[in-house]
């Protein structure tokens, strides 16, 4: 991503190496190096995938079984060529050791075993030949290596423990291996059904998004909006990481690529190195919460609960936007706490100017919210939105795609496709246990049982799974795995959820596992850039997206968050009264509005606030009362011990 020219007007910001970034923190990122022919032939495989995924989803009429693990063959076979079994051996130039050519062609060899055979499969049942059991083998521990080499270990040992508990629960290797490998409720179950049709095709959307330099024309409009006011650059980095991570499906690598501009900025400002980090962290992460896209989840969501995409796009407008502005004031009320200032004027964009400019590069987003809308199928919408891509870049030289550029378009969706399959793949497995054992009513009734039938603490122990179960996955991958193994369980506890605020509680909590510690990808990542403590970071970030650890459990315990079954009325109540409520949790977060809050002050600011954002009138009225006691002491009565303070 290159650097924006209004953001880095202030002056020479320092150099960051986002590759080793990248590298160092997105295992997607950590790919070999080639160059010369090498270069050219890994090219044009990954361009040959890109193509046959088009081809499969828009002009064939094959099998489910035979799309599905074709499609994980051919990705076990990019994998091996991209991803080397350790980090140090990345650096080497044209080199793949022969073992990893061995597993390439094994593991994509049994996928397509199982395509020439899936037909007298499905006759077979448990009686599967000893030789069918080693091939499933094979390919499901091959897979697995590709998962940590690509995605990590996390996801791994939660597949393995749920496989260790069939043995233990009685059942024999070929019923396992039958079930996970030759059915459609295992390795290429829903999961890679749902990653093969289309969230292969919002990835290859996003690379081309990414080409025609959309995340530089997010930068300005933000620079446009906010700069000018107090802690501008801050502000910046939430606007601009809002509109990108909405399109990027990840919370790391939109943390980097727009990182490597914002945070150095926010440094040379005056903010704190670890809260310049944990701002753009958190605000990345958010970016995957954000509609209309969600990174592709709202399109997912769409298929896994059958409600039509327009109303998940609305349903989650108001979660979205308290998220952000818990974030924004925050970071006002450090500004202001620290004296800080907006970027000079001269160096802010008119916002009017720039749409009239560069606005045309908002039309593919626009064509797939509209087909999404209007009855397309996913897969096609993302076919229109990248056609819709290819033709505005015509339109300015800096934005045209060239022949190269077109390709690499491509190149980099397939690559980027690899991470998510494979952490589909993983996911497959544990949805295939799940069905075959019914763990998950088991899981629900250990919850219910431990939560003692109390609603909110059934949802607090869901949490903690939905975020061990989101650390290190990426977005589309996480959702998936949420939506098959958690929300369920949400639904057996409080069986008067609406399906689709369950889903989004899982899949808020399963996001926010990259900036709660100890894993947090995306404050790891923020730390890298500026040099700052990556634990510290993440304790920031968290505070700082402490909305999305409120919302969720609001909007299962009363949906009108969602909109669901509500009236206008009440949806003016909700923006006005949840407005109120973050300004005061921020000002009581950050012990700051207009002057410093004293401990009692940010308490009943912290209190206040909470009651203002739960849809209820009684509520609203205690914590208006509370909010109403703090503003009087900080902005009607004067305290000149107080006034000018500085945390």
């Amino acid at each position: 991503m290159s650097e924006s020219t209004n953001l880095t007007s202030m002056g020479e910001v320092e150099h960051i190496n986002v590759d080793e970034v990248m590298a160092e923190y997105d295992r997607e990122s950590n790919t070999r190096h080639y160059k010369g022919v090498p270069r050219e032939i890994v090219r044009y495989i990954l361009v040959c995938f890109s193509l046959y995924v088009f081809y499969m989803n828009l002009i064939s009429a094959w099998p489910e079984q035979i799309r599905r693990a074709s499609f994980v063959g051919l990705i076990i076979f990019m994998a091996f060529m991209l991803y080397p079994a350790r980090k140090k051996t990345a650096k080497r130039e044209n080199f793949v050791p022969w073992y990893d050519i061995l597993l390439g062609v094994v593991g994509a060899a049994s996928f397509f075993y199982y395509v020439l055979n899936f037909a007298s499969m499905a006759q077979k049942a448990t009686r599967v030949s000893s030789l069918d059991v080693i091939i499933g083998i094979i390919g499901i521990l091959i897979i697995a290596e590709v998962c940590r080499r690509v995605v990590g270990l996390p996801i791994l040992v939660v597949a393995s423990a749920f496989i260790v508990y069939a043995f233990a629960a009685g059942y024999s290797i070929n019923r396992i291996v039958y079930t996970l490998f030759y059915t459609l409720d295992g390795v290429i179950g829903t999961p890679i059904g749902v990653c093969s049709t289309f969230i292969v095709l919002f990835i290859i959307l996003g690379s081309f998004l990414e080409k025609t330099n959309i995340g530089n024309f997010f930068i300005d409009i933000a620079n446009s909006i906010a700069g000018f006011s107090a802690g501008g650059p801050a502000k910046v980095a939430v606007i601009s990481s809002a509109l990108e991570g909405m399109y990027s499906g990840s919370s790391v690598a939109n943390t980097v690529g727009s990182g490597s501009v914002t945070i150095p900025v926010m440094k040379k400002a005056g903010y704190d190195k670890d809260f310049a980090a944990a701002v753009e962290a958190a605000a990345s992460t958010g970016g995957q919460i954000m509609p209309p896209v969600m990174g592709a989840a709202a399109f997912l969501m769409a298929e896994m609960t059958e409600t039509p995409y327009a109303t998940i796009a609305v349903a989650a407008i108001f979660p979205a936007v308290l998220y952000f502005a818990g974030i924004f004031l925050m970071v006002h009320f450090e500004a202001k706490k620290l004296g800080l200032k907006g970027l000079p004027k001269e160096s802010i964009p008119n916002f009017f100017k720039l749409m009239l400019k560069k606005g045309y590069l908002l039309l593919p987003i626009a064509v797939l919210i509209i087909t999404m809308s209007v009855g397309y199928t996913a897969s096609r919408a993302a076919c229109l939105a990248i056609l819709a891509s290819i033709i505005v870049s015509l339109f300015r030289k800096e934005t045209r795609l060239s022949p190269k550029t077109f390709v690499e378009s491509l190149e980099n969706g397939a690559k980027n496709t690899i991470g998510v399959a494979a952490a589909c793949a993983i996911a497959g497995i544990i949805v295939g246990i799940v069905s075959l054992t019914g763990i998950g009513l088991k899981l629900a009734d250990g919850l219910l049982m431990l939560s003692g039938g109390i609603d909110i603490i059934a949802l607090f122990l869901t949490m903690i799974a939905c975020i061990i179960l989101g650390m290190g996955v990426p977005t589309t991958a996480n959702y998936v795995i949420m939506a098959t193994i958690t929300a369920p369980i949400i639904l057996k506890l409080i069986p008067e959820t609406p399906v689709l605020a369950a889903h989004m509680f899982v899949f808020y909590f399963g996001i926010v596992a990259d900036i709660t510690p100890p894993v947090a990808l995306a404050a790891y990542a923020g730390a890298a850039i500026s040099g700052g403590n990556p634990i510290r970071t993440g304790v920031i970030a968290t505070r700082l997206a402490i909305t999305a650890f409120i919302i969720p459990y609001i909007f299962v315990l009363n949906p009108s968050m969602l909109l669901i079954n509500t009236s206008f009325i009440n949806v003016v109540q909700i923006v006005i009264t949840s407005t109120i409520g973050m300004f005061a949790i921020a000002g009581g977060l950050e012990g700051y509005m207009k002057k410093k809050l004293p401990w009692w002050q940010r308490i009943l600011a912290i209190i206040g606030g909470l009651g203002m954002i739960d849809p209820n009138l009684i509520t609203d009225l205690f914590g208006l009362l509370l909010i109403a006691i703090v503003v009087v002491f900080q902005y009607v009565i004067k305290d000149d011990t107080q006034n000018l303070q500085r945390a």
